[in-house]
């Protein structure tokens, strides 16, 4: 499985069993008896994990069958998933584009069918982004909604457990085994409203979408939208640096990830202090209108994804994760859904469902992708 796999060895210890999911993990939630590198050369010999993540103990115990552990963009800390050291994952359906980051290998194992679905983090879109690059599902819980035990880095006021599936149903079963409760299958979506934030071409492709499945969702305003990720962008610079600058020591991490860790030193107190109040605000704004409609659609990306050629230099690519990195900051949990194709590039429509509501998305994702298939 190299380049998408970095262990093996995973499956030869089971049977499956009827009812029994094939997933994988993203290397950076721990595995006894394997070790943690996250992708960097840095973490070459990092000692095997003593205990499972909680939630591959839970999954393990839920007549799931963990396969192998799955490449990403190095620690975790960029949006293309190119990692020249720890292999970039081919997007089997999209063999041009970036798989995405950081989650990369997750997307791309799901998209490829060697397992039913994978786990990854988002810290700042990084579940959203490689879905929407590979051409599956993937939910990013809300903060706090699945746990971190287990995942690296320790600590992070960003960063979910979240899960990639290539239909609503395992990700249903996905949930349900994972403790998120998903009420019975919805008989009609709820009330939505449309961000337009993404290129026209976009926009009108998932408004195109929407409009087959006969959904008129409302216009929305968020104010502090654009505030919100560039906040998100400020504190995952400076907790990231709290995280990894011991490992900048070793001289083995690549010159653009080291770069971006070296920046969040720089952040002021100040900085940080207005962050957390744009958080609060933009959470606040999102939960007004949350209340008005249980769902918000936006695009998971503002344009079409790049191709591997176009994304040689990553730092170029970071505003990517504009429309994704936001909900990270306010805490909500997001799905990414493909919906289509434009100049043989992935579109993908995000949606929005306000706190404790995640089941919510799972619903509303089996709802639209039942009636695409009719």
């Amino acid at each position: 499985m190299k380049p998408v796999s970095v262990s093996k060895g995973f499956v030869e210890q089971f049977v499956l069993g009827e009812g029994d999911l094939r997933f994988a993990v993203k290397d950076t939630l721990a595995v006894a008896g394997f070790p943690t590198r996250a992708g960097c050369r840095a973490l070459e010999n990092a000692p095997d994990a003593e205990h499972h993540a909680s939630v591959v103990t839970t999954l393990l115990g839920k007549n799931c069958v963990l396969t192998g552990k799955t490449t990403l963009h190095e620690l975790a800390f960029g949006v293309t998933g190119i990692n020249a050291w720890g292999g970039t994952p081919l997007n089997t359906r999209f063999p041009d584009v970036i798989p995405g980051g950081s989650s990369s290998g997750s997307a791309a194992v799901v998209a490829s069918g060697e397992v039913d679905f994978s786990l990854g983090t988002d810290t700042g879109g990084s579940v959203r982004m490689p879905a929407a690059c590979c051409g599956v599902i993937g939910l990013k819980p809300g903060y706090g909604v699945l746990s971190r035990q287990g995942v690296m880095p320790e600590e992070s006021s960003l960063d979910c457990v979240g899960v990639f599936t290539r239909d609503a149903a395992v990700l249903r079963q996905t949930m349900t085994r994972l403790g998120v409760t998903v009420d019975e299958p919805l008989s009609a979506l709820p009330a939505m409203s449309f961000l337009s934030v993404a290129t026209p071409e976009i926009d009108a492709c998932l408004r195109a979408f929407l409009e087959q499945h006969s959904v008129q969702p409302r216009d929305a305003r968020l104010p502090l939208f654009a505030d919100a990720h560039r906040a998100g962008l400020t504190i995952i610079s400076r907790e990231n640096w709290l995280a990894l600058n011991p490992l900048l020591e070793s001289g083995e991490v690549s010159a653009d990830v080291a770069s971006r860790i070296r920046s969040g030193a720089d952040v002021s107190p100040e900085a940080l202090d207005a962050a957390e109040q744009i958080r609060r605000d933009f959470s606040a704004q999102l939960d007004v209108l949350l209340a008005q409609t249980p769902l918000l659609a936006l695009a998971t990306l503002p344009e079409l994804p790049p191709t591997l050629s176009e994304a040689q230099d990553p730092l170029s690519v970071v505003n990517l994760t504009r429309l994704v990195r936001p909900f990270n900051l306010s805490g909500h949990p997001a799905l990414s859904l493909p919906v289509g194709e434009r100049h043989g590039r992935p579109v993908a429509l995000q949606l929005v469902a306000a706190k404790g509501h995640d089941g919510l998305l799972v619903q509303a994702a089996e709802w639209l992708t039942q009636r695409r298939r009719h």
